[in-house]
């Protein structure tokens, strides 16, 4: 895409240098993520990142809209509310696949979620590849116009919200089992956080604590929330010490209920240029003739999960809760991305913060996932090179 970073980088490209970015990130905190690094960045041309920004722009407006609130009541019923929801989600991921439609490349948006991503790997990431390649620095991750420093700044405020850091915690589910504990590391380092499980928590009366490492119970202020309900509704075998469902005396960074309001649920109420088209199942006047021009999706899962790629007739009428699934029109992504063996194709979350009393959300930075499979994601990859997480890096 951008065709002079890209002949720079495949020149000076080695699996040596590949491999030591690896140990640099593994070094860090004597750990190596258990999900793949891809081996380039997405160099991201101008116009492609305008496009990019146009999208989520649009995705914004709807999310801003005055009866989203209502809208979206629906996706909560559906699933579970938890008390204190505040005026407006702290997060967005916003994915965008790269694809081909009438010989033009367009972003299409695949998903967009109310949820945190990996924010602070994402930092770092950009910065392994341009100690490997001195001359990416004259690259960003950054959107806005931000730097390393504003970034970091601003990550802060949304999470911490100016409150002691030992009051603020990163909560999820076993966070040293989770593919993403890199992510958390690096936000204990840059923010100074502590990582608290779920079973870790305890109520006294209406307020929250857990204890440091010293065994003393510490209040907690703040949720800097991880927590999938889709894991946490599976682990039955966790012994919780409080109750989601309870009003605490506790602030959100990430209140759960965006996660249910900003998911799949609003898919088929996008329309435009780069929106796909989108069915709720029980809208869906009849089943199409050509499905294998359609993906099956649950509407609130997680990393791909229960998506059904080659949909039959079948997998449609076997779905009892159809309130629960779209139906979404294929995309074709355009292999975009020269490797020394081949063109690989790209996804492109843009992530945003929202800062509590701020009229709208900010685009901070980006993720990039990149394929030759049939579809984004890790069994659609397995033992290829050139795939996996990695990040976009724009002109400054």
């Amino acid at each position: 895409m951008n065709s002079e970073y890209r002949a720079k980088f495949n020149e000076e490209f080695s699996v040596e240098k590949y491999d030591a970015m690896q140990r640099s990130i593994a070094s860090d905190f004597d750990y190596k993520p258990t999900f793949r690094i891809g081996e380039t960045p997405f160099f991201i041309p101008n116009d492609l990142k305008e496009q990019l920004i146009e999208a989520s722009q649009q995705v914004i407006d709807f999310i801003q809209k005055d009866e989203f609130l209502a809208l979206t009541d629906r996706a909560l019923e559906l699933n579970r509310k938890v008390p204190n929801e505040d005026k407006h989600t702290t997060f967005l991921a916003i994915d965008f696949g790269i694809c081909e439609e009438d010989g033009n490349v367009v972003p299409k948006l695949i998903e967009v979620q109310g949820f945190p991503s990996l924010f602070n790997f994402q930092m770092h990431v950009a910065e392994k590849f341009m100690e490997a390649y001195p001359f990416l620095g004259d690259l960003t991750p950054f959107l806005n116009g931000l730097t390393t420093e504003d970034y970091l700044a601003l990550l802060e405020k949304v999470i911490c919200n100016g409150l002691p850091k030992e009051q603020v915690i990163l909560l999820e589910i076993e966070p040293e089992k989770q593919n993403t504990k890199i992510d958390f590391y690096y936000a204990r380092k840059d923010l100074g956080i502590p990582i608290v499980c779920v079973t870790e928590l305890f109520e006294k009366g209406n307020q929250l604590f857990y204890k440091d490492s010293n065994g003393k119970a510490v209040l907690v202020k703040r949720i800097y929330n991880r927590v999938i309900f889709d894991e946490l509704d599976l682990r039955t075998d966790l012994d919780l010490k409080f109750d989601f469902s309870k009003s605490y005396d506790v602030e959100w960074a990430g209140h759960p209920n965006w996660f249910f309001r900003i998911s799949k649920f609003i898919l088929p109420y996008l329309k435009g240029d780069y929106f796909i088209e989108t069915t709720l199942l029980s809208e869906l006047e009849s089943i199409p003739e050509d499905l294998e021009n359609y993906v099956l999706k649950p509407l609130f899962s997680f990393s791909g999960s229960g998506v059904v790629f080659h949909v039959k007739r079948e997998d449609i009428e076997a779905v009892k809760e159809k309130d629960l699934y779209i139906l979404q029109k294929k995309v074709h992504y355009k292999p975009i991305i020269k490797s020394p063996d081949g063109m690989v194709k790209a996804e492109v979350r843009i992530l945003a913060v929202w800062e509590q009393d701020a009229a709208a959300p900010t685009l901070v930075t980006n993720l990039v996932r990149l394929s030759r499979g049939e579809m984004i994601g890790v069994k659609f990859n397995k033992d290829k090179d050139w795939v996996g997480g990695t990040v976009g890096l724009f002109e400054k």
